[in-house]
């Protein structure tokens, strides 16, 4: 019962003060995420800057392109990471392999109170290619991030909640913090070393590892139906701007 009123407490705080796990980011100093979706305008070759027509990003990046071209010109250099998702796994590459058309997502880290020019001529942390555009997925995303509680084995793996997307979060309201999941053949499972991504197996997973689960379901389902949908991603140790 305590640990439920401790979750209820913790989600309630989550809820209304950031509104989606993504603004999570910002930091004491002032500091935040932006997050700019969008596709790529021209190949980015070996330059400083990338172009994107910006249609989408989180909320601290959305405000800042109110009144703006949504064409933006952003800046990279050489500690930005580039990373190829490909099927739901990623590659490290570099930024000749972005093309004029790829679905990309900038992520910077500047003042939240700069102005948009300011965080455009910050050299973005990471830029994650999708590739070119495709259907977008039929059923929304279910976040759930946590420590493994145990070795995952017989297509299930229980992680002890801490975390997650406002969806799951609030499916997460008056439930035990422990939880299990399903996986399947199709599942990937992904181990970040630093910033650098692989594949892994699923009794790679160390009991006591930072774990995210991402599941792909109906908006309308209960938390005991989700864990029942085998999850599509299984990040061990991911970095928080990759979400």
């Amino acid at each position: 019962m305590r640990k439920q009123i401790l979750l209820g407490a913790l989600l309630a705080v989550t809820i209304l003060t950031v509104g989606a796990s993504a603004s999570l980011a910002a930091r004491s100093n002032g500091t935040a995420l932006f997050i700019f979706n969008g596709r790529m305008l021209a190949d980015a070759g070996s330059g400083s800057t990338i172009s994107v027509d910006v249609n989408g990003g989180n909320r601290v990046a959305l405000k800042k392109l109110v009144g703006q071209n949504d064409n933006a010109n952003f800046a990279v250099d050489a500690h930005t990471q580039y990373l190829r998702w490909t099927h739901g796994v990623p590659t490290v590459v570099t930024e000749s392999n972005l093309l004029a058309g790829d679905r990309v997502s900038v992520r910077i880290v500047a003042d939240r109170q700069a102005s948009l020019a300011q965080i455009e001529a910050t050299a973005a942390r990471r830029v994650a290619d999708s590739g070119q555009p495709g259907r977008f997925p039929s059923q929304p995303l279910w976040l759930f991030r946590g420590t493994l509680d145990a070795p995952a084995s017989a297509g299930h793996l229980t992680l002890h909640i801490d975390d997650g997307n406002l969806r799951a979060l609030r499916a997460m309201l008056g439930q035990p913090l422990d939880q299990t999941f399903r996986y399947d053949r199709h599942t990937i499972f992904v181990l970040w070393q630093g910033r650098v991504p692989t594949v892994i197996s699923p009794g790679q997973l160390h009991v006591g590892d930072s774990i995210s689960v991402r599941i792909r379901a109906p908006h309308a389902f209960s938390l005991a139906q989700v864990e029942q949908v085998p999850a599509n991603h299984v990040g061990d140790h991911e970095p928080a701007a990759s979400s």
